[in-house]
């Protein structure tokens, strides 16, 4: 019973930080236009990494080489993740690169049969491909199915954000979630440092939208989310985390409609549906189906 109880309570934890990553996409995007990318990323992952060290340094003392090892493979796919995502706003919408992002819910149960070595079963695969139609009727119009440079960026990073979902579920059941999130944030933070001042031109200018981005995603999209995250996948799958962050295009279309930057049409009624369909299918599965290890 505690189990379950568990269960439902990291699930709606990962819909509530979802929900905190939908609505920054205009946040990032209006700061770009003050601040380079690999730059606000430093500033980003440094401030998170500094709140969790002071949170979590007793853990960060007793952490051992696999906590160590999960932070580092965890953080590099995160840098790398969030640097294709964020480089690729530059050159697309922010319709097109939810939906994009979204993608690595159909890469996680692929990348987590190498890792489990076994096939994702009927109702996972469901799940995703139903899911996955919703994002498209979300978020891709008709009149701009071309693909640009931002858009195979961010294809980049919907592979290393479908491998970090499975690292993470793959490393949260031995190491402690505590010392996982300050470690792979700092690793993050170290990365973006390393890179930023030969890798792009850097440029910052301090104006409000750069300020209220750097605290909202370095405070609530990064120290708070991704310890949330490591914590509840702890008690739930791989796929099951991708289903639910598919949820994040409903948050930033309703984000955007709250803001007057866009409409609720039907279509995004339509997938909104179809997306919570596709989790649906996976939660609500015959308890007689046997469990997948990522689904």
């Amino acid at each position: 019973m505690r189990q379950h109880v568990s269960h439902w309570r990291a699930e709606f934890a990962l819909v509530c930080i979802t929900g905190i990553w939908g609505g920054t996409f205009v946040v990032v995007k209006d700061a770009l236009d003050h601040v380079s990318t690999l730059l606000f990323l430093t500033l980003r992952f440094s401030l998170a990494a500094a709140v969790l060290a002071i949170l979590y340094r007793k853990h960060l003392y007793r952490s051992g080489k696999l906590s160590l090892r999960a932070g580092i493979i965890a953080g590099l796919l995160l840098f790398t993740g969030q640097f294709f995502q964020t480089q690729g706003l530059r050159y697309t919408t922010p319709s097109k690169s939810a939906f994009i992002t979204g993608l690595s819910i159909v890469l996680v149960p692929l990348l987590s049969s190498f890792v489990y070595r076994k096939a994702p079963g009927v109702f996972e695969i469901a799940g995703v491909v139903v899911a996955t139609i919703g994002l498209a009727l979300m978020t891709i119009e008709p009149a701009a199915l071309t693909v640009s440079v931002g858009d195979l960026l961010t294809l980049i990073c919907a592979f290393a954000f479908g491998a970090h979902i499975v690292s993470i579920g793959y490393f949260s059941s031995s190491a402690h979630f505590e010392a996982l999130s300050a470690l792979q944030i700092s690793m993050a933070a170290v990365a973006s440092a390393l890179t930023f001042w030969w890798a792009e031109v850097p440029a910052l200018q301090w104006t409000a939208s750069v300020v209220g981005a750097v605290a909202v995603t370095g405070l609530l999209a990064t120290a708070l989310a991704f310890t949330v995250q490591a914590w509840a996948q702890r008690f739930t799958t791989a796929t099951r985390v991708a289903l639910i962050f598919a949820l994040e295009p409903v948050f930033a279309a309703l984000t955007s409609h709250f803001l007057g930057r866009e409409t609720i049409t039907m279509p995004v009624v339509a997938g909104a549906v179809l997306i919570l369909a596709g989790i649906l299918l996976v939660e609500l599965k015959p308890a007689a189906v046997p469990p997948h290890p990522s689904g």
